[in-house]
């Protein structure tokens, strides 16, 4: 078995290590310009088009994500940049499902609990209880049912909040009132007090945080977004919260990461910031999961994870 590893970060070596840890008696190289030789496998994360196009060889391509946006929009922009009989692996939960339970969790519950608004309350030096919301129309809209967005939802619904779901196909989540497809998105959204976006980004997906999506939650509504931020059309976010529409926004995500200093969202006290953290990829699970499925795919068993290309996830 011969991989071929590609990380453009300072982690890399550690993350070799523990493959060849994994994996002792594969042929483990990191890939390097020019290299043309043989391999069954690639591990990747935003790989160059110089390392994948055109190998016949590679069996399947292992995404360091459970969000693969990055490498097919190398493919969508310069198409035969993903080999034509490999298959593209995506990273399934790998601890990453109580992470976002968590975040997302805490988010929810600080605006339930109107602990952002204490928090002005203090730095203002005032003493003044506010009136709760009440918790039966707190509804929560959870944007994606994948493995993420599941976990999430049914972590929210345990604390007695009511919970919708969307995706793009029908899906039954116990405790969750479940919409699905374009014809049931408005219903989905209709007085929501909380959107959480889990959505995988495609072309389909990009721009759906808009000011038409925020027009149908309820006023005041929160916004909560840890997909990706080609999801938010960032001038609408803004105008939503002046209006009043939106009472604020906890993100994670953004179109330019980092977030450049002088962003308006810095400026904008309703907007939470913090800096992609709320799934972090776990390196030690990830391996063992990519190796077991190397592993598998040498005696011919399926996997899961595999990217539907035309589908985007």
């Amino acid at each position: 078995m011969k991989i071929l590893f590609y990380m453009p970060d300072a982690e890399a070596a550690a993350w070799l290590h523990d493959f060849a840890r994994a994996l002792p008696h594969a042929g483990l190289r990191e890939w390097q310009p020019g290299d043309t030789a043989p391999a069954d496998f690639a591990v990747v994360w935003r790989p160059p088009r110089e390392m994948l196009a055109g190998r016949a060889d590679l069996r399947a391509i292992f995404n360091l994500g459970a969000g693969v946006d990055a490498i097919l929009s190398l493919e969508r922009e310069q198409p035969g940049s993903l080999p034509r009989n490999a298959q593209l692996i995506r990273l399934e939960d790998t601890g990453m499902a109580p992470q976002m339970a968590e975040y997302v969790t805490h988010a929810v519950l600080r605006y339930l609990r109107r602990f952002d608004e204490y928090a002005t309350l203090q730095r203002e030096r005032r003493w003044h209880v506010l009136d709760p919301h009440p918790r039966e129309a707190f509804t929560v809209g959870v944007l994606g049912l994948g493995v993420l967005g599941t976990h999430v939802a049914r972590t929210l619904a345990a604390f007695g909040l009511p919970v919708r779901g969307y995706s793009r196909g029908a899906k039954e989540v116990e405790g969750i009132a479940a919409f699905a497809g374009e014809a049931q998105f408005d219903a989905f959204l209709d007085g929501a007090k909380v959107l959480v976006n889990l959505l995988p980004h495609t072309p389909d997906t990009a721009n759906v945080l808009n000011a038409r999506t925020f027009s149908k939650l309820a006023r005041g509504a929160y916004l909560i977004n840890v997909a990706r931020g080609a999801h938010l059309v960032e001038a609408d976010l803004l105008d939503a919260l002046a209006s009043g529409q939106l009472a604020a926004a906890t993100l994670d995500v953004f179109r330019q990461e980092p977030l450049p200093p002088d962003h308006p969202f810095w400026q904008e006290p309703r907007i939470t910031i913090t800096p992609h953290m709320s799934a972090l990829t776990l390196r030690e699970e990830s391996v063992a999961q990519i190796a077991g499925k190397m592993l598998a795919l040498e005696r011919g068993e399926a996997v899961s994870g595999v990217v539907n290309i035309e589908r985007g996830y």
